[in-house]
């Protein structure tokens, strides 16, 4: 009987209950700016250069399609994500991991044609993505995606 009771009991004016699953902690919204901005100058820097705003980068326009392809994948997968997050949406997991594979290739084919003369900058971007990544699969373990 006493189970029964406390399981239906309410909680009185005032006081908070315990923290919910689909709490948002206080955090995701400073990593949800901090991603948007980040990811939007990606995505600002990619337009710029493709609509020819920016002095263009030796080798890149010889660029296989595949490689072309995979760079907007990669630039696009985490500005998509970054909006995903910010809708609280689960589906900002599978962006940033797109984006991130995507990126891989990218990069991969960009040293391979010695575009990239270090590798400072591609890791750092890399490295970006993948805690984006990691931080939206958190939240949706934690409930706070739908």
């Amino acid at each position: 009987m006493q189970d029964t009771v406390s399981d239906t009991m309410v909680e009185p004016a005032g006081v908070e209950p315990a923290e919910t699953p689909n709490e948002i902690p206080g955090h995701f919204w400073s990593v949800v700016a901090v991603s948007l901005l980040w990811n939007g100058y990606g995505a600002y820097d990619y337009t710029a250069y493709q609509l020819g705003m920016t002095p263009p980068i030796p080798g890149i326009d010889s660029a296989p399609v595949w490689a072309t392809a995979a760079w907007a994948l990669g630039v696009w997968g985490s500005f998509a994500g970054s909006v995903l997050l910010l809708m609280r949406s689960r589906h900002a997991v599978t962006a940033f991991v797109v984006s991130l594979v995507s990126a891989v290739v990218s990069f991969g084919w960009q040293f391979s044609a010695g575009i990239v003369p270090t590798p400072v900058l591609p890791a750092v971007i890399l490295a970006a993505v993948a805690f984006f990544g990691w931080y939206a699969a958190k939240m949706r373990a934690a409930d706070v995606l739908r």
